[in-house]
Formats: structure tokens, C-alpha cells, sequence
């Protein structure tokens, strides 16, 4: 049965291979930011709405937020489609192959669903760049009924086990007092010189960091002309680490860098967390072997077991969700020459040929993993039971 089906989603994923590669394009023409995805939103759930799922937009009270179900198996499957942009580079992370992918899979599982016994669900999961979208529908419930997720994200390399950094962004706003900067710059207090000083300290604090841990920010705001003190400063940071765990040390050495530039200058401060924590990735080992099983059945190179260990993706809040219910997030490589995820360079080449194939060898791995799975009694109990060990 199993090599029917895998038949059967081969000839779909063909058979749709022009829909699904304009659909890639056509969300990588119009890159949307975080939580304005309304374009892109809208282009996944149309198709998906005429190919026969049932459609639910604007779940969880987040407008470019959607579900898309075809089925009544008792075990579901969750495939994420992400499809926001980075701002000035677009699609530079390559959202729109995730998205098309996804999209792909649930066609090509679609006609075999009542076989399988599964019920297909696309999750459009908006703001993943920024904003944690899949955090968000975790805690308002769009999750609960899931028996197990996956989506393929491009990369330049092959991973099936990807691992991730765990993730909070945080942003420092320091209040001080105007004044001339050159008649009476005695009487201000410069909020740019606390940014300076929490720089300083968080460069400083660099070579005690611990293994895994980093962090990286900007200047958001630090004054508008020079002949003013400026009153009000600004900066943000992403500050990482191995697991939740080691991010909560950093965080805290990072609010003492900041709460050092205020006492350095008199300001007052404010730290504001701009996204939900985003954790790292915790692959559910077996489905990441049924993946790599498919990726090299197409002809796919993965990197190896001890390869995987020593790379990251950056962060991702793919991550929560592996913390909740049995999930793979892999990596599927494209031709991108020496560019790296978030690089103008790549945003182009993820419209590219090698694009287009990871498009619909994605879809068709993660459809034999459905498959694999979905046949197998032992792990479809565990993943019904949503929570037991492979």
C-alpha cells in the first residue's frame, strides 16, 4: 500500500506543480511584512478553498491567520506555511518555497486522506519573522487538536533534524533631558549616551558569554539633530542561547548592560519585549528519520546526523511547537552560490529553479513522511496519544 501511495502523491505534486510554483512566485513578487500578510494569506486559502478544504480565516484573532482542513482521520496532521518578508530584502528567507511546500503536500495527500485515515490541515502561521505568530495560535488553541506538524524551510544546506537557538528580542528606551548642545549641554541628559554605554557593556560582557549564547541589536532611535541633547534613545536586540534555560541567564546579564547605561547617565529606561520567547527546536527523532528516508529516496543529500548537530538555522517559532506536540522543522537546500538566509542574494535565488524544485520535492518528502508514518501502527498510536516516547 504504501508504495501506491507514495505513487499517488507523486503524480499529484506533479500534476500541481504549475500551481504551486506560481503560488511561490507570486507571494515572492509581493513580500509582506509581519502580521500585513493579507495578499499572501489570501492566495494560499483561495486555492486551498478551491481545491475542495475548508477554510477558516482570521483564527485566532489574527487577521492573516488561517486553517485549512480536508478529511475526518482521527490523526492530524499540521502543516505550517509561513509567508512574511523582511523588510528592504523581501522573501530572503525564503517564506514562499515554506509556504508553497506545504500547500503542495496537502494537494498531494488530499485524494489518499480517507486511505491514510488523517485529516490535512494548512496552518498559515503569519509573523514568524518577527511578532511569533505560531506562539500566538499555540496559546489561543488552533494547535490542541494537532497530532503532529511539519513544514521544509530553504536553506544552503540539507538538514532533517535542524536545530535552532531559542530567541527573545528585546528593546531598551532610555528617557533623559533636552537641551543645547552647545550653550548649555550641562543642563541635558543624553539618552544616546546610555545606548552607548549598554553597547559598550554588552560588547564587553561578549567574551564571558556561554557556549551558545549570543547577541546581536541595533540603534532604533538616537536623536534627530546634533545641536540637541538628545531626550530619548532607543535600541533593540536579539539575544539567543542553546534552550530556554541558558536564554534566561542571558537575559538577565543583558537587563543589568542595560540598567548600567541609565545609572551611567541619569536617564530613566524601559525594557519592552517585542516578540514572544521563541524556544529552540526539539525534532521528534522518528519523523526526522522518515524525512530523511524521503529526501534521499528523491535524490536529496542530507547532511549527516553529527553534521546536523553542529549547525543552526538562527531561530524559529517552529520551535514552541516542537515543545508541544511531535514535530520536524527541516532544512531543504537551494542553489544560493556563497549566500546565507537573509541575504539579498538570497531572496533572489528563492525564486529560482532550484527554488521550484525544493518547492516540490519538499511537498513530496513530507508527504511519504505522512505516509510512513500515518502506515505504521506503533507511531500512529504514539502520535494519537500525542506525547509518548518514539
Amino acid at each position: 500500500m504504501g508504495t501506491d501511495l507514495k505513487t499517488s502523491t507523486r503524480s499529484a505534486v506533479e500534476r500541481y506543480s504549475d500551481v504551486l510554483l506560481d503560488l511561490s512566485h507570486s507571494i515572492h513578487a509581493e513580500p509582506e511584512l509581519a502580521f500585513e500578510e493579507h495578499r499572501s494569506a489570501e492566495k494560499i486559502a483561495t486555492l486551498l478553498a478551491r481545491e475542495g478544504f475548508e477554510v477558516d480565516r482570521g483564527v485566532a484573532g489574527l487577521d492573516t491567520a488561517f486553517v485549512a482542513t480536508y478529511g475526518a482521520g482521527e490523526l492530524v496532521l499540521g502543516l505550517c506555511a509561513e509567508y512574511d518578508a523582511l523588510p528592504e530584502v523581501g522573501h530572503a528567507c525564503g517564506h514562499n518555497v515554506i509556504a508553497a511546500a506545504s500547500v503542495g503536500t496537502a494537494l498531494a495527500l488530499r485524494d489518499v486522506a480517507d486511505q491514510l485515515g488523517v485529516t490535512v490541515k494548512v496552518i498559515g502561521t503569519p509573523a514568524e519573522e518577527v511578532g511569533g505568530g505560531k506562539v500566538l495560535m499555540l496559546e489561543r488553541g488552533v494547535f490542541d487538536d494537532v497530532s503532529f506538524s511539519m513544514m521544509v524551510h530553504p536553506a544552503p544546506y540539507e538538514s532533517c533534524a535542524a536545530k535552532s537557538l531559542a530567541i527573545t528580542d528585546l528593546e531598551v528606551h532610555y528617557q533623559g533631558r533636552p537641551s543645547h548642545a552647545a550653550a548649555a549641554p550641562h543642563l541635558g541628559i543624553n539618552a544616546a549616551d546610555a545606548v552607548t554605554v549598554a553597547q559598550i557593556s554588552i560588547s564587553l560582557l561578549r567574551q564571558h558569554l556561554e557556549p551558545g549564547q549570543m547577541v546581536t541589536g541595533i540603534v532604533t532611535h538616537g536623536g534627530t539633530v546634533p545641536n540637541v541633547i538628545p531626550a530619548h534613545a532607543s535600541a533593540m536586540f536579539d539575544v539567543r542561547a542553546e534552550n530556554l534555560e541558558s536564554l534566561q541567564r542571558l537575559e538577565n546579564r543583558i537587563r543589568d548592560c542595560f540598567t548600567a547605561g541609565a545609572l551611567a547617565t541619569g536617564c530613566t529606561h524601559e525594557v519592552v519585549q517585542v516578540s514572544p520567547i521563541y524556544a529552540e527546536l526539539t525534532p521528534d527523532p522518528w519523523l526526522a528519520d522518515a524525512y530523511r528516508r524521503a529526501a534521499t529516496d528523491l535524490g536529496r543529500r542530507p547532511l549527516s546526523r553529527e553534521q546536523e548537530q553542529r549547525e543552526k538555522i538562527g531561530s524559529t517559532d517552529m520551535g514552541n511547537v516542537t515543545r508541544v506536540l511531535p514535530a520536524i522543522h527541516p532544512t531543504i537546500a537551494i542553489d544560493c552560490g556563497d549566500a546565507v538566509n537573509h541575504q539579498q542574494e538570497f531572496a533572489t535565488a528563492c525564486a529560482s529553479a532550484s527554488a521550484d524544485r525544493a518547492v516540490l520535492e519538499g511537498a513530496l518528502a513530507m508527504a511519504w513522511t505522512t505516509i510512513a508514518t500515518a502506515t505504521d501502527p506503533r507511531q500512529r498510536e504514539r502520535l494519537l496519544a500525542r506525547g509518548g516516547a518514539a
